[in-house]
């Protein structure tokens, strides 16, 4: 006679996922799920990673530089305005001097970063710069007028958040004089759908004025941008809102 299974024995000797694994396991693929949309199409933080954005914004080499939460939702309704700090990608070849890609070498640890980054728990691995828009398309921006003010349609711009900037001395030491002062560019005609940005750290900043022999005369498309800068959100120490002053 031969030997019938039992459904109830075989059950019971089967081993078990416990509901508490399950249900964490759950849990931690939602919690990645809603952690690439929201990063995808609501925002992330970025690390400040130089000078170039002083005193707004802290970051030099091998210090602690300020992360800031980049809000990316107003931008898919509206363009960027004069006097927002926004995030982009580096429009072309030009931007990108310098910069060199921190993923590893190693197939496996590189899947691992990639996949790190779509959660944000890793910095994506592109060149994001930071800077602030001062002239937008269709306007013409040059620098300076006898106070050493940059111009936009040649009405000149009140920019208290500047701290460091090239020395401008009238009939000194201007754009008239030989050598012309660091301050002096332009004018440039912003074109449509494109951004003049410059640094608020004005003597320590590789912004449009180092790129204007490039495709786009050293604007950005408004097509890289990725966001707009809003907090600063570590350290705690610098917790603070990011101001966007209206320009013109």
């Amino acid at each position: 006679m031969s030997e019938v299974e039992n459904p109830r024995a075989d059950a019971t000797t089967r081993r078990r996922v416990p509901s508490w694994l399950r249900e964490t396991a759950v849990l931690v693929v939602i919690a990645l799920i809603l952690s690439v949309l929201l990063q995808t199409f609501v925002g992330r933080v970025y690390l400040i990673p130089s000078e170039s954005m002083e005193p707004t914004l802290h970051g030099c080499t091998g210090c602690t530089g300020d992360r800031i939460a980049v809000e990316k939702i107003g931008y898919r309704f509206s363009d960027p305005r004069p006097g927002d700090v926004v995030v982009f990608r580096a429009p072309t070849a030009s931007w990108n001097v310098g910069y060199s890609s921190s993923r590893s070498t190693d197939p496996i640890v590189h899947a691992l970063q990639d996949a790190g980054a779509w959660t944000g728990l890793v910095e994506p691995d592109e060149n994001n710069l930071v800077k602030r828009v001062v002239a937008t398309g269709g306007q013409t921006v040059q620098c300076c007028d006898a106070q050493g003010r940059v111009e936009v349609d040649g009405q000149p711009l009140d920019e208290q958040y500047i701290a460091m900037d090239f020395p401008f001395v009238d009939n000194a030491l201007d754009c008239t004089t030989v050598p012309a002062s660091g301050r002096c560019f332009g004018p440039v005609t912003v074109p449509t759908g494109n951004l003049w940005v410059m640094g608020d750290n004005r003597s320590g900043s590789a912004d449009s004025r180092a790129h204007v022999t490039d495709e786009f005369s050293g604007t950005v498309p408004v097509g890289d941008v990725v966001g707009k800068a809003r907090l600063i959100v570590l350290p705690p120490s610098r917790w603070g809102v990011i101001e966007s002053p209206m320009l013109h």
